[in-house]
């Protein structure tokens, strides 16, 4: 245990890795509330095969990725987000389309230019060596964003989240959380794939917001719930990936899969107890 600590804070890979890591675990945790509850939470998958190959096509012709792959991932991310109230296609048969698209033209520009290699792989799962100086500073800034979004914004977030059209008719500018939540969703999809892989990055968004609505039912506890338990499934996974040599992204979502079955067992006491609860009142 102690080896691990040591390496984290001694080699910088595993330093840059850690920290971004847990920060955007957090951001998606906390934005993977909004997009579950609100029904998007496919479009981590979605986003992600966009950003692979944004960055597949990026790296074919010699740009620097992020600078590529941002991007067009937000312009995904809108259009993903806005598609919802389009009646001549649907939000899922959307997200595939995109999807398998953005998966095959990153393919053929990777085979066309450098070939299937490994950094493909460490671009389809995931690994502790692509983070750098960069990642470690948009990781930052992100997290503040959000973070300063939920505390300042928290009863807005909240209407947008459960009732656009009583949002609207309060004031609340729709439009520009949508926008906002497309942009940060975008950008945490970008940063996170690097480490999770684009096959794996979703898990950040759904897992610990599922598990976290098996056990809370406000929306506050289930989102400080949510971004407490993604950091520690973070920290956990990259503590089990150090010591089996394991990547990280499997390692990550085999401890999520395990909290959310915890979930579902608490949920099932629950429900027990308050079935038990009604029967002797009644």
């Amino acid at each position: 245990m102690s080896g691990f600590w040591y390496d984290v804070f001694t080699y910088g890979f595993l330093g840059r890795a850690f920290l971004v890591g847990c920060l955007v675990s957090l951001c998606s945790s906390l934005l993977g509330v909004i997009l579950v509850l609100k029904r998007y939470s496919m479009i981590g998958d979605g986003l992600s095969h966009v950003s692979f190959g944004a960055l597949s096509v990026a790296v074919a012709l010699g740009f620097a990725p992020l600078k590529i792959s941002i991007p067009v991932v937000i312009l995904a991310a809108f259009f993903l987000l806005r598609i919802r109230n389009s009646k001549r296609i649907k939000s899922d048969a959307a997200i595939a389309v995109i999807s398998s698209s953005s998966l095959a033209i990153g393919v053929i520009a990777t085979s066309l230019s450098t070939g299937m290699t490994t950094d493909v792989c460490s671009y389809m799962f995931g690994s502790v060596l692509a983070m750098n100086q960069e990642d470690v500073v948009l990781s930052i800034l992100l997290s503040v964003v959000v973070l300063l979004l939920f505390i300042l914004c928290y009863h807005k977030i909240f209407a947008v989240t459960f009732d656009e059209s009583f949002a609207c008719a309060t004031g609340v500018n729709v439009g520009f959380y949508n926008l906002l939540l497309a942009i940060l969703t975008a950008i945490t999809i970008v940063l996170g794939m690097r480490m999770m892989g684009a096959m794996l990055i979703s898990s950040l968004i759904i897992f610990p917001a599922l598990t976290s609505m098996r056990v809370f039912k406000s929306f506050k506890m289930v989102t400080i719930s949510s971004g407490i338990l993604s950091v520690i499934c973070f920290v956990l996974g990259m503590m089990g990936s150090y010591f089996y040599s394991i990547p990280v992204g499997a390692s990550v979502v085999v401890i999520n899969l395990c909290f959310l079955l915890v979930g579902f067992l608490i949920e099932s006491i629950k429900n027990k107890k308050q079935l038990r609860s009604s029967i002797k009142l009644g």
